[in-house]
């Protein structure tokens, strides 16, 4: 397993925006996508003094980065969850406030690299698409089994796809003649459905499609929804997150909870803001950071993200 073949997004810039919080020593910092371990490892080799919480929903990737973070001993805990369960987490460790969060909201490189997850449409595999194997639906059975409507609802929403009519009438089609089982003949029924014009932009036509049915196996949205705000809620003051997305549904729930913690909550009009409605909040970012160019030409899959960070000022009102 080569580690060049993984190199983590705006990771200097990651690494830069949570070191105030994490300078001192014991520290706690949680990464909530460990994925290859590659944020995590940095993280603890520039905080010295810091311990790490890792989550993960991959066993797979659980293996290997706990390979790769052997070194560190005791200051990395790993643990097999999903990161809305955070608040449980630390619970059961101990935990009570913690410093610094990271979430990388890719998919792990390793499930796009390993074709036999059914991530890549660049490739043939089984449309599996699970980010745990061990629990839940997969895409193909999602495909073949959902009603044409609630398809239709998935790739416009979370894949954003101005054909998703087209696609479906095609796929109820297909699938009633056979059921789906690999990414190759779903590709294919795509490109086939598709108007001239639509296959002119955006790179392959079925990435809309294979990243939307990505989003609904896995929950995507509706655990993010939940994780923010508990990571949020997590940080002691003075503690700092940094998140990063891949496509505007993520980037504009993650804006919409930093933009309300940072928000007054103080009726209009009142002379002087008492301390339970100030901000509990600080923007660290200006709108959404984006990576250089030079990051874009080293690693393509840097392109679409997007950087938002945040600093907790004070405690939540009781």
């Amino acid at each position: 397993m080569s580690q060049s073949r993984h190199v983590p997004v705006m990771l200097q810039r990651c690494l830069d925006m949570l070191a105030p919080a994490l300078t001192e020593p014991g520290a706690v910092v949680v990464d909530c996508t460990l994925g290859l371990g590659g944020h995590s490892e940095a993280l603890l080799t520039q905080f010295s003094e810091a311990r790490l919480v890792a989550l993960d929903r991959d066993k797979e990737a659980l293996r290997l980065s706990g390979e790769r973070l052997a070194p560190f001993g005791d200051r990395a805990t790993l643990v097999h969850a999903v990161y809305d369960e955070l608040p449980d987490v630390l619970d059961r460790l101990g935990v009570p406030r913690v410093q610094g969060v990271l979430f990388d909201l890719g998919v792990s490189s390793m499930q796009l690299d390993e074709a036999d997850r059914g991530f890549a449409y660049a490739q043939d595999a089984p449309l599996d698409m699970r980010m745990d194997q061990t629990t839940g639906i997969s895409a193909a059975e999602v495909l073949n089994t959902y009603p044409p409507g609630e398809i239709v609802r998935i790739l416009r929403a979370y894949g954003e796809e101005k054909q998703a009519k087209r696609i479906v009438s095609a796929i109820v089609r297909e699938r009633e003649k056979e059921p789906f089982s690999n990414s190759a003949r779903l590709v294919e029924l795509i490109r086939d459905s598709l108007p001239q014009a639509a296959k002119r932009t955006g790179g392959n036509p079925a990435k809309r499609t294979f990243q939307a049915l990505r989003i609904e196996v896995n929950g995507e949205l509706s655990v993010l929804e939940r994780a923010i705000p508990a990571a949020v809620k997590a940080l002691a003051v003075g503690g700092r997150i940094a998140v990063l997305s891949y496509h505007s549904l993520e980037d504009r729930l993650v804006k919409q909870v930093f933009a309300a913690g940072a928000a007054t909550t103080a009726p209009p009009g009142l002379p002087v803001v008492p301390e339970r409605y100030q901000p509990r909040l600080k923007l660290l970012t200006r709108g959404a950071e984006l990576p250089t160019e030079e990051e874009i030409a080293e690693n393509r899959r840097a392109a679409p993200a997007r950087l938002r960070g945040a600093q907790r000022i004070r405690e939540d009102a009781e």
